[in-house]
């Protein structure tokens, strides 16, 4: 088989001299050999995604542990040359795109999505010899491995990242309740109830899946979202040139770094400014990144007439964003409340805190899983624009507070959001599969040593 050239969907094969690691893989049958993991992704990096980032820390805190891990990602990766690619020390078996006219049509392309992955997965499985396939979102990946596990007899864990049907509503791509929103609810919880095991990111989306998918909450493990400490210094210094370049010298700055989507509710921030700029006028609005809502928001600051106190930077350079984040008093999180952000925690607020920043969220799920009001931060009703501007100006009033809110949020992340914790849960949800994998190993092992033994016995005599 070759996994490292490119080729059609069906018939990809691979050399030894192409991947080697691969090729001399032996099935990890002895109880002390490292666990071997190969996992199924919707898409990875190069892509920039809070996906992927949450992929490339789980599998270096995973290597890190001692453990191998291998990848394969869907066709949403993109048309991509090369079916084996080596990115950031990580190895990512890729998956063609899905051909004929099926793979055009509604419903109909998501299925040839499933096909496609169970091929490649198949091939790869059957060359890696994993102990256990962990699909991770959506739930096509699932039911790939499901079928792939069942031919080969390999379990599999599955780690619902966010449910897909909320982020279609959200996006415009499909309604609430609708024919493709109960389409893709029904494969969740048929993939759900088959698998081995299920994680997922958070309480909120553990206690949805109990609560009415007819899942047990004892096969459902959190690996909660987690930052690495050590990306994030505490006490930055403020660029007071970049704050002059964006006319920000001297100003009380509210800042939201990341992508403007609908649902981040940045509407209702700049609804709370002119209230805000009435009892403070040196209050200035920093909004650093771009999305679907970049023009509606610039068109609502004209409207409400603060266009001149809103800084639309667009987006910049990673290496860049820190000197952004080193302008801003107070971060704010605005998030409306819908069932997406009350069952998912976002990973901003994290990174907010494992920098000491000061942080006012709204008050939806997610938001109440991370941040501790009055403790870690201060929250405030969702989608109440007069709320909010009270509870930044009763923090911004208030700085005393400052030092206690910054040293809480960071401790907050050392003791509970760092990967090396969260990564760890892992253990738990893999020991009995793995366990289970090796012992049909050895068991088929021992069979066939006793039919060469009696075979040899039957010849001598």
């Amino acid at each position: 088989m070759n996994l490292a050239t490119s080729g059609p969907a069906k018939g990809v094969h691979t050399t030894p001299d192409n991947n080697p690691a691969v090729h001399q893989l032996a099935p990890p049958s002895a109880p002390e050999a490292p666990v071997r993991v190969l996992h199924v992704l919707d898409h990875s990096i190069p892509l920039h995604s809070g996906y992927t980032f949450r992929t490339r820390s789980i599998l270096q805190q995973q290597r890190a542990l001692g453990w191998e891990t291998f990848h394969l990602t869907g066709p949403k990766q993109g048309p991509n040359k090369k079916a084996f690619e080596q990115i950031d020390g990580l190895d990512f078996f890729r998956t063609a795109l899905p051909a004929g006219p099926f793979a055009r049509l509604p419903v109909f392309n998501q299925l040839a999505v499933i096909d496609v992955m169970e091929e490649r997965l198949f091939d790869v499985a059957r060359e890696v010899k994993p102990d256990l396939l962990h699909a991770h979102s959506p739930a096509l990946n699932a039911i790939a491995a499901l079928r792939v596990g069942k031919k080969l007899g390999i379990p599999v864990v599955y780690e619902i990242r966010a449910f897909w049907e909320d982020a279609a509503v959200d996006h415009g791509t499909a309604s609430e309740w609708g024919l493709r929103y109960r389409l893709t609810r029904a494969m969740e919880t048929y993939a759900l109830k088959r698998v081995d095991a299920a994680t997922t990111i958070c309480e909120g989306l553990r206690a949805e899946i109990a609560s009415t998918r007819g899942i047990p909450a004892s096969k459902i493990t959190v690996i909660p979202n987690a930052v690495d400490v050590g990306d994030f210094s505490v006490g930055g210094v403020r660029d007071e040139a970049l704050a002059t370049e964006l006319g920000l010298q001297g100003m009380q700055v509210l800042g939201f770094i990341g992508s403007f989507y609908a649902y981040e509710g940045l509407n209702v921030l700049l609804d709370a400014l002119p209230a805000l700029l009435a009892a403070n006028p040196a209050i200035r609005v920093l909004l650093v990144g771009g999305g679907p809502q970049d023009e509606a928001l610039k068109a609502q600051a004209l409207r409400l007439g603060v266009a001149d106190k809103v800084v639309f930077t667009g987006r910049v350079p990673h290496a860049d964003v820190q000197r952004y984040y080193d302008l801003v008093d107070v971060l704010v999180y605005p998030r409306l409340k819908m069932r997406l952000t009350d069952l998912v925690t976002p990973l901003k607020p994290l990174e907010a805190m494992a920098q000491g920043r000061l942080l006012a969220a709204s008050d939806v799920g997610g938001h109440r899983e991370l941040i501790e009001d009055g403790k870690t931060g201060v929250l405030f009703a969702a989608g109440d624009a007069q709320a909010l501007a009270a509870k930044v100006l009763a923090l911004l009033a208030a700085p005393g507070s400052w030092p206690m809110l910054r040293s809480q949020g960071r401790s907050f992340v050392e003791r509970e959001r760092t990967w090396a914790h969260s990564v760890a849960r892992y253990q738990a949800v893999y020991a009995p599969l793995v366990a289970r994998t090796r012992a049909a190993i050895r068991a088929r092992q021992e069979r066939s040593a006793r039919k060469l033994a009696a075979a040899a016995a039957a010849g001598q005599g």
